[in-house]
């Protein structure tokens, strides 16, 4: 078959311009992140930290454009469009992150406080504040504090006889067709009790993090401290969060644990909690206490800022003016940026009531011996009270629940609500957890058995998201 040269030249000519058009302007200029990175270390000489997992599958458009004179700018030019931020930490070395809304420079959280306490010079107007913060938060929330909460549901499923205490599996209906599940730790003796809430926080193991018997409500921290409070004489219960442990059951995914809606259902749930506890005829209503460490402490301060039943609260390595939360569930919606507050402040609504703040030298809480504590002391000052803000820094420790921080908080608490120290304590008088039993964590799980799934558990999250619209009175 012969082609004469015109026809050549037209498909040459049509091939070309296909081409061009296939390849856009963007699609020339753009560039694999991971190339852009090690290009501009080849030509600044200089050393860029980062996490592959943070610039996995990332491009840059017009990357060759985005190159300047000096390191600030061309970081500026190829992270920003990506949401990405840096940090020189010296020497020649820059460090590369992903974009957080919910954090801060601590300088900033320094500013932030002194001038939110310039609006507050007294007593009468901090009350007037804190009154304005928590409208704010409940209206964000979509939380009707008034809400119908007269037929409090209960299931028990499961009681265990341990040494000086016994544990029970028990779900508590929130609101219609959701359940609360957790376990609920009580002293042997009869009598008259105070009570602790313990919510929990997102603490998991860091090889596996799928173990159960490591996440959650069902960790050994977390059942030696409820175990502890309850042989020093208190009603313990803790619970799931949303969408996370048992909880999944009825939300159906655990990835709606991320997500605004469990901030809201979160906050509701440990009032309910508070429900609970204080329908129980063995406990003190006057004597209510609430302790969590990181995501747990974000709920221990939004609930006693929230429910003046609590009496004594212990947030751990949480309180900072510089981080909101690193999960949905903690700063999602904005109960933050509506009223012009921050976590330290929600924390001040406390007072006057016993609080003690427990931080370590090693997350976002570094700062509380000399921004935040110095703070709340001032709050606490307003009543006469400053006496009763404490705050245990651990600087060498890390972020978590460990036995260094839950040996102040026993003491807190044995002080507050006249507990037994030495219930816990050996014979040198030194706090001694080895007489707590830990369980695996199916042993805990209220609805292990399907036949104890009550007939109208709801089973998806937006069925879940309805029905605590409707029992707040909110439209959808």
């Amino acid at each position: 078959m012969k082609f004469s040269f015109l026809t050549i030249i037209v498909v040459l000519f049509a091939s070309y311009a296909k081409l061009v058009t296939a390849q856009s302007a963007d699609e020339v200029y753009r560039q694999d992140l991971k190339k852009v990175l090690n290009e501009i270390e080849r030509k600044y000489q200089v050393k860029l930290l980062y996490e592959e997992k943070n610039i996995k599958g990332k491009m840059v458009d017009y990357a060759d454009w985005r190159y300047r004179k000096d390191i600030s700018s061309t970081l500026d030019n190829v992270l920003l469009p990506l949401d990405m931020v840096w940090k020189a930490k010296g020497n020649g070395t820059y460090e590369i992150g992903k974009y957080e809304y919910f954090r801060k420079e601590f300088e900033e959280g320094k500013a932030n406080l002194d001038k939110l306490l310039s609006f507050y010079p007294d007593q009468n107007s901090w009350e007037k504040r804190k009154s304005e913060i928590k409208d704010s938060i409940l209206k964000v929330l979509g939380i009707n504090p008034n809400a119908s909460r007269k037929d409090l549901k209960v299931i028990t499923t499961s009681r265990r006889i341990k040494d000086g205490y016994s544990v029970e599996n028990v779900a508590i209906e929130s609101f219609p067709g959701y359940y609360i599940t957790g376990s609920l730790y009580k002293p042997l003796k009869k009598g008259q009790h105070p009570a602790i809430l313990n919510p929990h926080g997102h603490f998991y193991n860091k090889i596996d993090p799928s173990i159960p018997d490591e996440r959650g409500r069902y960790r050994p921290d977390m059942q030696y401290r409820c175990a502890a409070l309850a042989k020093m004489g208190a009603v313990v219960f803790n619970y799931d969060m949303y969408s996370y442990g048992e909880s999944v059951l009825q939300s159906g995914n655990k990835s709606y644990h991320k997500t605004g809606f469990a901030l809201a259902i979160q906050t509701w749930n440990s009032i309910r909690v508070v429900d609970f506890l204080t329908s129980l005829q063995s406990v003190d209503k006057s004597r209510i206490g609430i302790t969590g460490a990181s995501g747990g402490g974000t709920q221990t301060f939004i609930a006693t800022a929230l429910d003046d039943r609590i009496t004594a609260s212990c947030p751990v390595v949480m309180v900072s003016s510089s981080f909101y939360g690193g999960c949905n569930c903690e700063s999602g919606l904005p109960i933050h940026t509506s009223c012009g507050t921050n976590n330290a402040e929600i924390t001040a609504m406390a007072a006057p009531r016993p609080q003690m703040v427990i931080s370590d030298g090693n997350d976002w809480t570094k700062t509380v011996p000399t921004i935040e504590y110095p703070y709340l002391k001032k709050i606490y000052a307003f009543y006469s009270k400053d006496k009763l803000v404490q705050n245990v820094h651990l600087p060498e420790d890390n972020h978590d629940y460990g036995f260094s921080k839950r040996v102040p908080m026993y003491q807190f608490f044995a002080n507050q609500f006249n507990l037994d120290l030495k219930a816990i304590s050996d014979k040198k008088g030194n706090i001694d957890e080895s007489g707590i039993n830990i369980e695996k964590s199916d042993q805990q799980l209220v609805f292990a058995n399907p036949s104890d799934i009550p007939v109208n558990m709801l089973r998806k999250h937006d069925d879940i998201v309805k029905s605590f619209q409707k029992y707040h009175n909110r439209k959808p």
